[in-house]
């Protein structure tokens, strides 16, 4: 399909080098209409192709552009984490690297005058996170008075983490004649609708694949385990077997992680953790340490789940099963990449349960029951389960009986007081309340 592009000889020097001999399905139909200049809904699962489906695009609309004295950025990339960020930079200076085109990123955690020394340099594509752009806006040391085309990637991830406003603000700084291409792993999320309404103008819409269909190209199974230290010795098992090349294991919460990466380094496994609680630069060490395989395994946070394209991992572990279908895709997403086979082996405890089977029936799905040698859990799923396949509540409703004490207030069991005791007369009888007060006797 490329060859039958109007491109300029740079950029196809730059795909040339990238070995793109075939198009993917989402490239194929984002990159001509992209390329007409039309706005764009874009939905496509993880690993589809998606960034170059929007880099090649906005590079030829600069590169094709007349020569001007023009300054600031021409095309802004938003993206939801830093992580995601470095990935697309990464990707879009390959692209480019026959072209004099220059791209920088612009996230947070970052030193800021080094940042503003950059932008400076007007490079013609920024890569951003919303927060940390916003601020150079806001400070006029980012101009986007001539930007000629805006990317929100991973819209929903953005709008999940907060940026609805922040991305507002920044398409204000921006002329409105922009081209707006918006991409999201799923356009049914409700801000999505509502942001697309307010920044893009008569967009087409592309859908690729099923929305809620979990990859083709993973193999996904399941353990159950009886306890955290079942879980624990399970996925050092399934570490020690080795057969990976690179391995992600995902936690829900962050020191989990952290104890994970700790229990394997202790295990003499090359491992590290990534969540969100550490800093650029400790991330950064990580990725690169990934990347050049001196790291073999990650435990992370969902931190991880979106955006990051290492190549090369073929094992996915969900140590805890994820709150969500789509936070299930997200993380599988991450191997079965570029026609390669992935493997997602998830860690399902009794209180696990429930969760799993929603997985299953939101994905329309059934995880391979798999078992490890000496490994085996006592635990067989539940004796009872619903239509629906999740597990009959096991509390029961008690009936008050007849004989049962009737509940009191304590304000009802305060102590009034004694009355006080009938007083006789000796010369009158009884004192019934109303005869008249006798006089105290004087003293002596």
């Amino acid at each position: 399909m490329f060859e039958e592009l109007e491109l300029d000889r740079q950029l196809r020097l730059g795909i040339d080098a990238l070995e793109l001999t075939t198009a993917t399905e989402v490239q194929q139909l984002a990159v001509p209409p992209a390329l007409e200049g039309k706005d764009l809904l874009v939905s496509a699962e993880t690993g589809s192709g998606k960034t170059l489906a929007y880099l090649i695009p906005l590079s030829q609309k600069i590169l094709a552009a007349e020569t001007t004295t023009r300054t600031g950025t021409l095309a802004l990339i938003l993206v939801p984490t830093r992580e995601l960020a470095r990935q697309v930079l990464k990707q879009c200076r390959e692209l480019l690297a026959q072209s004099p085109l220059k791209a920088q990123a612009i996230t947070g955690g970052a030193d800021f005058k080094y940042q503003k020394a950059q932008l400076r340099k007007d490079p013609e594509i920024v890569v951003a996170t919303p927060g940390r752009l916003l601020e150079h806006c806001q400070k006029r040391s980012a101009d986007l008075g001539s930007l000629q085309t805006l990317v929100l990637d991973e819209a929903d991830r953005m709008l999940d983490m907060g940026f609805r406003e922040d991305v507002l603000k920044i398409a204000e700084f921006a002329p409105a004649s922009k081209q707006v291409l918006l991409l999201s792993a799923t356009l049914s999320h409700r801000g999505v609708g509502a942001i697309s309404t307010t920044l893009l103008q008569s967009p087409q819409t592309i859908t690729v694949g099923q929305v809620r269909q979990a990859h083709s190209s993973i193999d996904h199974q399941l353990i159950l385990a009886d306890s955290q230290e079942h879980k624990d010795k399970l996925l050092f098992a399934l570490l020690e077997q080795g057969g990976f090349h690179r391995a992600l294991v995902f936690a829900n919460k962050r020191n989990t992680a952290t104890r994970l990466a700790n229990l394997l380094r202790y295990q003499k496994l090359r491992c590290a953790a990534l969540h969100g609680e550490m800093s650029t630069e400790e991330r950064k060490q990580v990725m690169h340490q990934f990347h050049e395989g001196k790291v073999t395994t990650v435990c992370a946070s969902d931190l991880a789940a979106r955006g990051i394209d290492v190549s090369g991992v073929d094992l996915v572990v969900n140590y805890d099963i994820p709150y969500s279908g789509d936070n299930y895709l997200h993380r599988t997403g991450r191997t079965g990449r570029a026609g390669e086979r992935g493997l997602a082996v998830s860690l399902a405890s009794a209180s696990e349960w429930n969760l799993m089977v929603s997985i299953e029936r939101y994905l329309a799905m059934r995880f391979e029951r798999r078992t490890l040698p000496g490994l085996k859990a006592k635990y067989n799923g539940p004796k009872k389960v619903k239509s629906s396949g999740k597990a009959v509540g096991t509390k029961k409703k008690t009936q008050k009986s007849a004989t049962d004490k009737k509940k009191t207030r304590a304000r009802n069991q305060k102590n009034v007081g004694k009355r006080r005791a009938k007083s006789t007369d000796d010369s009158s009888g009884t004192n019934d309340g109303f005869a008249p007060l006798k006089k105290k006797k004087p003293s002596n």
